[in-house]
């Protein structure tokens, strides 16, 4: 059963030394972060997921030890999702940043595994992974990856698309709340029109807490950069 789930966005700028210069902007983001993971700590789980948007062929399940690299952005870091033996594929951008927030808070909770969703994938199919991997062990927990609308503003990577703002406030409502059903009912199309990598894992999420009762709270929601960031805790 689904015991606690921390949500987090997933740039690569919250690694401070993939932002440089720019990384004071994010402090914010990466302390509600902190705390998310925290939260999912405490709430002593058997088993961590974290789950975050793959491209199209690169997601599936990453075993612990799985390892990520952020050389991508010119900068020579790498980590390592859990403690196990290198696996044979890398892990994607959001899940290495995922592993970065595990690092930082020096997890050593649960084993922990990885699972890309393609941001393609159907809401019933993200919600059929979801209810099995909260099957699978007395007392998961998952970490979830996944950023809102990058169409906020003219200077976004999206550009300034007027649906973004009503998407975002229905999505991050409903992370507040730990509102499965809001969660279920995003439309698909308009999330990938409106470049929102979250929407496949929250909805992950969402089929992973039906019927376990929790309560959601929202740390933390801006836009800079013209992409939808919040941080919301279940349990």
């Amino acid at each position: 059963m689904l015991v606690a789930a921390a949500v987090c966005p997933c740039p690569p700028l919250l690694v401070p030394e993939v932002a440089t210069g720019a990384a004071p902007e994010l402090d914010a983001v990466r302390a509600a972060c902190a705390d998310a993971v925290g939260l999912l700590a405490a709430a002593r789980p058997d088993r961590l997921y974290v789950v975050g948007p793959a491209a199209d062929g690169a997601g599936g399940v990453f075993p612990a030890g799985a390892t990520g690299s952020f050389a991508g952005f010119g900068v020579d870091l790498s980590v390592r999702l859990g403690d196990g033996p290198a696996g044979d594929r890398p892990l994607p951008v959001p899940l290495a940043v995922g592993a970065w927030l595990l690092d930082r808070a020096r997890w050593a909770g649960a084993p922990v595994e990885g699972l890309g969703v393609g941001e393609r994938t159907p809401a019933e199919a993200c919600a059929d992974t979801g209810r099995g991997l909260a099957a699978s062990a007395d007392r998961v927990a998952l970490l979830v990856m996944g950023d809102g609308s990058a169409c906020r503003t003219v200077k976004a990577p999206g550009y300034l698309d007027e649906r973004a703002a009503g998407f975002d406030a229905e999505a991050v409502r409903a992370l507040g709340a730990a509102d499965a059903s809001a969660l279920l009912a995003l439309d698909a199309r308009l999330a990938h029109e409106l470049k929102a990598s979250g929407r496949a894992p929250w909805q992950v999420l969402a089929g992973a807490a039906e019927g376990a009762g929790l309560a959601g709270r929202l740390l933390h929601e801006d836009d800079p950069y013209g992409v939808e960031y919040a941080v919301a805790a279940w349990s």
